[in-house]
């Protein structure tokens, strides 16, 4: 009896530090988005109209990020239920743990079958490595270099 209450108390606090904490700032991400799939795209290309969802997708990812990893304001269970319930990318998340992936800026860029010479996108290429000048875009998400 008593690990049940204490399951439902354990159960009530974790809704209540994700509701007091957390929430407000995932409703302000996810009104972005909301914001960024409404938005008009004429004129734009076809893969330009994604890249504000992008980039929102690796801010929300990041912030759930951030909170567990840098700044340990949130319990590994209030973690794990965030990407239990899809609230940030896990698998995006596992990157940015690997050394030379702590600033990846989404899943595309690192996939060499989504490339023309089956290489890693152009935004991964250091900036010192590049031509001097060279404005780099990615054409999957629009980042602009982010191997750091």
């Amino acid at each position: 009896m008593v690990r049940v209450l204490l399951k439902y108390l354990f159960i009530y606090l974790k809704n209540k530090i994700f509701r007091d904490l957390i929430e407000p700032t995932l409703d302000e991400i996810e009104a972005k988005m909301r914001e960024a799939e409404l938005a008009p795209h004429e004129g734009k290309r076809k893969v330009e109209t994604l890249w504000p969802i992008f980039k929102i997708h690796h801010q929300k990812s990041r912030y759930i990020y951030d909170l567990y990893y840098k700044r340990k304001t949130i319990s590994k269970e209030l973690y794990e239920y965030c990407l239990k319930q899809s609230i940030g990318d896990k698998n995006l998340i596992a990157q940015w743990k690997k050394q030379g992936y702590e600033n990846l800026c989404c899943l595309r860029c690192i996939q060499p079958r989504d490339t023309n010479f089956n290489k890693k996108c152009i935004c991964r290429v250091p900036k010192e490595k590049l031509e001097e000048g060279k404005v780099v875009e990615c054409v999957h998400c629009g980042c602009r270099g982010c191997s750091g």
